[in-house]
C-alpha cells in the first residue's frame, strides 16, 4: 500500500515562503507521477502543480513563478516551494502520486497566509 505523507504547512505572512513535503512509501516511488493539489474552506480541490517521472512541471496558472514542484526519487520525495505567498493561497494542500490505473493521496497539510 502506497503511502503519502506531507509536512511543512503552518502559518506565514502575505509575502512569506514556505516548503512543504510529501514523503511517499510503499512503492517504486520514480514510477509515479506526482502533483499537488490544494482545497481553501468550501471550494474544491485544485490542482497546484504536477511533476512527470522524467521531471516535467507545470503549474496552475495562479501560482506560476511563485510556487516549485520537485522530486527526489532518491528519498522519495515531492517538494512544493512556495514563495511570495498571499492571503488566497490560504488551503489544506494535498499530495498525490498517480500511476495508472493508481491514484493515493495523502492526509494534506494546512497552509494559512495572513494579510
Amino acid at each position: 500500500q502506497v503511502q503519502l505523507v506531507e509536512s511543512g504547512g503552518g502559518l506565514v505572512q502575505a509575502g512569506g515562503s514556505l516548503r512543504l513535503s510529501c514523503a511517499v512509501s510503499g512503492s517504486i516511488f520514480s514510477l509515479y507521477a506526482m502533483a499537488w493539489y490544494r482545497q481553501a474552506p468550501g471550494k474544491q480541490r485544485d490542482l497546484v502543480a504536477t511533476i512527470s517521472r522524467t521531471g516535467t512541471t507545470n503549474y496552475a496558472d495562479s501560482v506560476k513563478g511563485r510556487f516549485t514542484i520537485s522530486r527526489d526519487n532518491a528519498k522519495n520525495t515531492v517538494d512544493l516551494q512556495m514563495s511570495s505567498l498571499k492571503p488566497e493561497d490560504t488551503a489544506v494542500y494535498y499530495c498525490k502520486a498517480a500511476r495508472f490505473p493508481d491514484v493515493y493521496w495523502g492526509k494534506g497539510t494546512l497552509v494559512t497566509v495572513s494579510s
